[in-house]
């Protein structure tokens, strides 16, 4: 066990990263932590109501696999920043809990006494103060208690929980809070109390009804959380989450300037990570709700929104709220072994953000850097626009594709949807409707595009975003019933619809019908990869004349381009020299090209 005087444990803490194997703060003793982190194996023992730990300036505390939990009514104090004004909510779920108790659980957390009011001084603070009233201010810092709330877990509006300033929220639950006034977006608390640690278990269940069934939960620790070990590390967490195609954390997104429910505009985005650590991403459509909280319509950010502001990357920041749906009735699990030391001034960890309404959108545009994808891995945005009520709004869709995908629900590469709208555009996987979905890429892929229209009027179809893609690569959306080919990455597509839901009108291919039409069949034309000899082999027992034969690989890089062909009965292409995967065959006869797909093993 380390005790260390106060100046000694300051002066360390400025300049070096600090290791102890337990920790004690006795006292009117404290620790101060600039900038650095502090790791301790076991347990913190914050003995005395006046002992602390101040972590400053992004500081961490991050606890190793020890098993004999916090101790103390002393307390430790961390920042973190709201990013929302006094009409909208950000979703929390607090580092710390109370000390009214001294034994080693983690304590639940009571608004009133964890919340405190940031001063010019860095030691300083106050409890905040509360009103009854709907306006929360700054300067001093006043949070109007009216919109404290827990969501553990259902599947209603009237599934909310009222905490008030008060009220408790078990460790590992969130809780929903408006901003402040005087403070634009920028309100900073100062969370205070025991710091949480070691394995934290939350409560999920599988849908009633049909119905899913949210539980409101988020980053518990005084540190970042990794995303990836969260969703992946833990079979427990991957049986709680995966079994509906849920699979996702939801973040709230709101922009409204009403503290009436009725204008309410809302929606929430839709994050999942994979074992790889890729984060995909989609943003809320803005919904409207009514007095009992349903949906009346609208769908979409604004048309001219930019992805990727200041969205959740790979490491979810302290104070960090979401949602999560249940696959079963289990419990999700958190554990000092998923905790971090990642700073937000990093990137790759952001503390969630509405998107700016009022940045414009670049059509070349990637993603954030700090998730840059693996050569083998394609990606891709499809924008559905629509009309509501005389405003335009959109629904925002992402593709991956990546070899080791599949056709079925791929945990972590794509999420389901937590709601669809009167207007709307998803994929479907297993029944559900998908806002990202993750396929293997061929040439000849064809991607499903469900459309629905509240009442007739032009919708418009665009991409943007593409990654890892060729530059010669199309993207169309197919309109089956006026049998047309849009290519996407030169303009969008626009079509007047009439009020309805279409499942089979609409896809995204990646060769107009012209280059995929196969009237002949296999006995006529057969192409297939000889693996014994490392060669592709073309039969052609009718003597077509074929006037090109061209290999891709999967990321529809051209491999070879034979032209000039005698006519013959078969024909041998080496592939020896060729990387080990998937590729596509384009056979080009006089009025038709033949796409097939050859695996090669050399």
């Amino acid at each position: 066990m380390t005790n260390l005087k106060p100046s000694l444990i300051v002066l360390s803490l400025f300049f070096s990263v600090e290791l102890f194997a337990q920790l004690t703060v006795r006292n009117n003793a404290y620790i101060f932590v600039d900038d650095q982190v502090l790791f301790v194996e076991d347990n913190v023992n914050i003995q005395e109501n006046t002992a602390n730990i101040y972590l400053r300036n992004e500081a961490q505390l991050l606890q190793g696999t020890g098993t004999t939990g916090n101790s103390g009514i002393g307390r430790l104090s961390v920042y973190q920043r709201g990013t929302v004004n006094n009409f909208n909510y950000n979703y929390w779920c607090s580092p710390v809990g109370n000390t009214s108790g001294n034994n080693n659980a983690n304590r639940p957390f009571t608004p009133n006494n964890n919340i405190y009011d940031v001063t010019a001084a860095p030691i300083t603070s106050s409890l905040a103060a509360y009103t009854s009233g709907y306006n929360g201010s700054s300067s001093p810092l006043v949070i109007s208690s009216a919109w404290l709330y827990s969501y553990n877990p259902g599947g209603q509006y009237s599934d909310w929980d009222y905490i008030g300033a008060g009220g408790t929220v078990a460790a590992g639950y969130g809780f929903t809070m408006k901003g402040t006034t005087g403070s634009g977006s920028n309100q900073l608390y100062d969370f205070r109390g025991k710091p949480n640690t070691g394995e934290i278990t939350v409560q999920v269940l599988a849908p009633v009804a049909g119905v899913p069934q949210s539980t409101l939960t988020g980053n518990p620790y005084p540190s970042a959380l990794d995303a990836r070990d969260f969703f992946h590390m833990d079979p427990e967490n991957q049986a709680a989450l995966a079994g509906t195609g849920a699979g996702a954390l939801y973040f709230w997104e709101q922009n409204s300037s009403s503290h009436v429910l009725a204008s309410y505009i809302g929606g929430y985005a839709t994050y999942t990570i994979d074992s790889g650590g890729i984060v995909s991403y989609i943003p809320a459509p803005w919904a409207t709700y009514d007095a009992a909280g349903n949906v009346t319509g609208g769908v979409g950010t604004s048309p001219n929104s930019t992805p990727g502001v200041d969205v959740p990357g790979r490491y979810l920041p302290v104070g960090q709220g979401f949602m999560v749906e249940g696959a079963a009735n289990a419990n999700i699990y958190f554990r000092n072994t998923y905790r971090e030391y990642w700073k937000e001034s990093s990137g790759d960890s952001h503390f969630f953000r509405s998107q700016d309404q009022n940045a414009s959108e670049d059509q070349n545009v990637n993603e954030d850097t700090s998730n840059l994808l693996p050569s083998n891995y394609m990606r891709f945005r499809i924008v559905y626009d629509i009309e509501h009520n005389s405003q335009y709004f959109s629904r925002e869709l992402l593709v991956n594709m990546a070899d080791y995908a599949t056709d079925d629900y791929d945990y972590g590469m794509e999420a389901k949807l937590s709601e669809t709208f009167p207007s709307d555009a998803y994929f479907v996987c297993e029944n559900v409707p998908f806002g990202i979905l993750a396929v293997p890429f061929y040439l000849d892929r064809k991607i499903p595009l469900v459309v629905k229209v509240h009442h007739q009027q032009n919708v418009k179809f665009r991409t943007y975003a593409l990654q890892n893609f060729p530059d010669d690569l199309p993207v169309y959306l197919h309109d089956i019933d006026n049998n047309t080919y849009t290519n996407l990455r030169i303009q969008n597509a626009e079509v007047n619809l009439a009020a309805g839901t279409y499942t089979n009108r609409f896809e995204i291919t990646f060769q107009s019908e012209t280059l995929g039409v196969e009237e002949i069949n296999d006995t006529d034309l057969m192409v297939y990869q000889n693996n014994t000899t490392s060669e592709l082999t073309i039969k052609n027992p009718n003597s077509y004349q074929i006037n090109k034969v061209s290999l891709y690989d999967i990321t529809g890089k051209q491999i070879f381009d034979e032209v000039k062909l005698p006519i013959n009965t078969e024909y041998t292409f080496s592939t020896k020299k060729l990387s080990e995967g998937t590729y596509i065959v384009k056979v080009s006869l006089e009025n038709q090209t033949v796409s097939k797909k050859v695996i090669i093993h050399n």
